[in-house]
């Protein structure tokens, strides 16, 4: 059961649940997790049971497959982070380079609780969305990163997880399109119409390409995505 049984890192976004369906496709089993960081867009706790029941309603050959979630509180990152997604601040540039939106070591601990209860789970597998192809420029999303936190996780535990990142070389708009060739129109529709991807945790404005307040870093790339993928659909 091991062999068939993985683990998805699941924040109710667009990403994630691409990711599940993704998994859903290949293992006989698919559990979730998601995280309470103490995210100031933590409507994305709220709407991740909405997606899931959708998900269940929609794919009856998938609600077979789809098990337990739980959600991890570790509020802990949110108390010693200064950033963006953990004050109420501007959303900005750094010296360094990097957006204020960066959460260091915040990737890394989801990996290590993920890979944690999949231990007790009996799970192989871990299930990620991460990307290094059209993101932030966060260094916990690089590819090289995951690959080094499978070897950890191996090492640490003394055990073989096979960590999965399906959107790790593609762009936003090949996220939707994935999206399409895995659920077709009911899955594009639930990911529009279920999921938060808005760094402002914004719920009150549904645009063509979902909800979200339309100038944040993520929903720029949410929605600049969704029209290259409309575009190439009506070719």
């Amino acid at each position: 059961m091991e062999e068939s049984k993985a683990i998805v890192l699941f924040s109710g976004g667009q990403d994630s649940t691409t990711c599940l369906a993704w998994a859903l496709e290949r293992f006989e089993y698919v559990e979730t997790i998601g995280f309470d960081y103490g995210q100031r867009h933590r409507i994305e706790l709220d709407i991740r049971p909405e997606v899931l029941t959708a998900i269940r309603q929609s794919f009856p050959s998938w609600d077979k497959k789809l098990g337990e979630d739980r959600v991890i509180d570790v509020t802990v990152l949110g108390q010693i982070s200064d950033t963006a997604l953990t004050r109420d601040v501007e959303i900005a540039m750094l010296q360094n380079g990097l957006p204020n939106t960066f959460v260091p070591g915040r990737n890394l601990l989801f990996m290590i609780f993920a890979a944690a209860v999949a231990y007790r789970r009996g799970a192989r597998h871990i299930v990620t969305g991460v990307c290094e192809t059209d993101y932030s420029g966060y260094p916990d999303c690089r590819d090289d990163t995951m690959k080094a936190m499978q070897l950890a996780l191996n090492l640490g535990m003394d055990h073989r997880f096979v960590v999965h990142t399906p959107l790790m070389w593609i762009d936003k708009a090949e996220t939707w399109r994935m999206a399409d060739v895995l659920g077709g129109k009911v899955l594009v529709n639930l990911i529009l119409d279920k999921t938060h991807t808005c760094y402002n945790g914004n719920r009150t404005e549904q645009h063509v390409w979902g909800w979200g307040c339309g100038n944040c870093p993520s929903c720029e790339l949410r929605a600049n995505g969704y029209r290259q993928f409309s575009c190439e659909l009506a070719a």
